[in-house]
This record gives C-alpha cells, structure tokens and sequence, in this order.
C-alpha cells in the first residue's frame, strides 16, 4: 500500500486591519490654541498679585519705598513676618478659628438636615419652607446690617465673638439648603427604599446614606462658607470694637499709623492669614473639585 504524507497545513494568520491614517477632517482632533492662550493670560493675572504680596512682605519699608515694586528684593528679611507675630497674632488667628468653625458647623448640620427634609418630605409646609430659604437669597448683607447691630445691642451680645457667629450662620444657611438639596435631588430612590425595607429609619438614612453620597457638595460649602468667613470684614467692623474680640481682616488696622501704612508688614500678614486656606485646599481639593464639576457631565 502506497503511504500518501501530508503536507503540513500553514497557521492561519488573522490579518489586522492596518490603521487608517489620519486624515485632515471634520472628526480630528485640533488643539484650542485660542482657549490655552487665554489660560495663560488668565493665570499670569492671578499669579502676578501673589507674586506681588510675596515679593513685598519679604521688602523692609525703606526698600519697599526706594525698589522697583516688581523685582525681588535684593535682601530679602522675615523682620515684616516676625513683627507681625509679635503684635498678637495669635490672638487674631485664634479670634477667626473660633468665629469659622463655630460659623461652618453649625450652618452645615442645619443645612444639611434641612436640605434632607425638603428633598424627602412630601408636607406643603417644606415646600413654604424652601421658599423661605430661596428668599433669604435675595437680601442683601448691607441691606441688614443696622438690624443686626440693634438686635445684638438688644441681646448684650455687642463685641463678642458671639455676636459675628450668629449673623454668619444665618446668612450661610440659604444658599447652603439649595447647593445640598440640589445634589440629595440626585441619589437614587432606590436606595432610600432599599434601606426603608431593611428597617432603617429616616435619620439613619440621612446620616449613614444621605451624608456619604453628597460628601463633595458638604466639603465644598463648608470651604465656601468658611472662606467667606474667613475673610469677612463688615460684620467685625461694626459687631466689635475691643482687640480681644478681633479678628485676621481687622488685624490689618495694627500696622496703620497716623501718617503712614507699613505695606511690607500688612502684606506678610496677608500671608499668615491665606496660609490655613491653602492648607485647607491641599487636604480638600479632591472632595472641593469633585462638588464643584458634579452635574457638569450630564
């Protein structure tokens, strides 16, 4: 018998479409030269103030007057820094910790378990309250101020660290009900009532799912409502008098004279005081970006 061999039969290769080579069309991807030039331009804005205030607080006065206010100084000293530790403020960083915290926290808490009982409850009388809350939009903090002082001066609350807490609360709840309502408004039903057939209750779904799911809106309120505090300067201008009760803003006023203002000394205060937000944005701005682009994909 004749043994026929089998030829052995070559691999079968899958062929690959070979990539199409990029064409000039509508679908191509094209640089925004114009809006990367207009970031740049927009960050040389704002770097060039803070360079500014860096380059001065590190000027004596004498040099601050005599320099190019734009160039480095050629002997740069902490003497501005070291002055304005030594005129308390301690004092006044501490002054504006306690009216912050004590500000942010509680508008926080109260907005938050507002914000929950708007978007969950079904009542008529949480609607009129969402109402009220819109309104207090629409009143200015100037438009106010002479009710305040009346009513502090009525409470005996008058140069007290007491007496700028109050106010911040009430003008940081309005817009803090509709930023945290607007982001409750989108968590799932689903979940509430997956937990409500597990038998949790309305305050635990508030703590334990609400708070979790809007955590980036929390964190951006709370830095905006203490940055505002922070920096805020009518209600110690007019609500306090004494040093002990003053705070970072007003601390500014040390370092005026009768006749002259120590600018390198004012602008390393400036420093001092902007270092806790930087801190504060470093730690945050993961949960600060995240509540700030939320909504912005939809």
């Amino acid at each position: 018998m004749a043994s026929t061999t089998q030829l052995p039969v070559p691999p079968v290769t899958r062929q690959t479409a070979s990539p199409r080579p990029r064409t000039k069309g509508p679908g191509r991807f094209r640089p925004n030269l114009l809006g990367g030039l207009g970031g740049w331009v927009w960050l040389a804005i704002i770097i060039l103030p803070i360079y500014y205030v860096v380059v001065t607080s590190l000027k004596n006065q004498a040099g601050f007057f005599t320099s190019n206010p734009m160039l480095p100084p050629t002997e740069p000293t902490l003497d501005n820094y070291k002055l304005v530790l030594e005129n308390d403020f301690a004092m006044y960083f501490f002054n504006s910790l306690v009216v912050t915290l004590g500000s942010v926290i509680p508008a926080l808490l109260i907005s938050f378990m507002a914000a929950y009982a708007i978007v969950r409850g079904k009542s008529r009388f949480l609607s009129w309250t969402n109402s009220l809350f819109l309104l207090g939009l629409a009143i200015p903090l100037h438009a106010t101020i002479i009710p305040i002082y009346w009513m502090i001066t009525r409470a005996h609350l008058y140069d007290t660290l007491l007496a700028l807490i109050l106010p911040s609360i009430a003008f940081a709840i309005p817009i803090s009900v509709l930023i945290l309502s607007n982001f409750m408004r989108d968590v799932p039903n689903e979940l509430f009532e997956s937990m409500r057939l597990d038998g949790c209750s309305d305050w635990a779904m508030m703590w334990r799912l609400a708070l979790p799911m809007t955590r980036p809106a929390v964190v951006t309120v709370g830095i905006y409502n203490a940055l505002g505090v922070w920096n805020g300067f009518l209600f110690p201008l007019i609500l306090t008098q004494s040093p002990a009760t003053r705070v970072l803003p007003l601390s500014l006023w040390t370092f005026q004279g009768e006749f002259s203002v120590n600018i390198p000394a004012v602008l390393a205060s400036v420093v001092l005081a902007t270092l806790p937000l930087l801190v504060i944005y470093v730690v945050a701005r993961r949960q600060l970006l995240s509540g700030l682009t939320a909504g912005f994909s939809k």
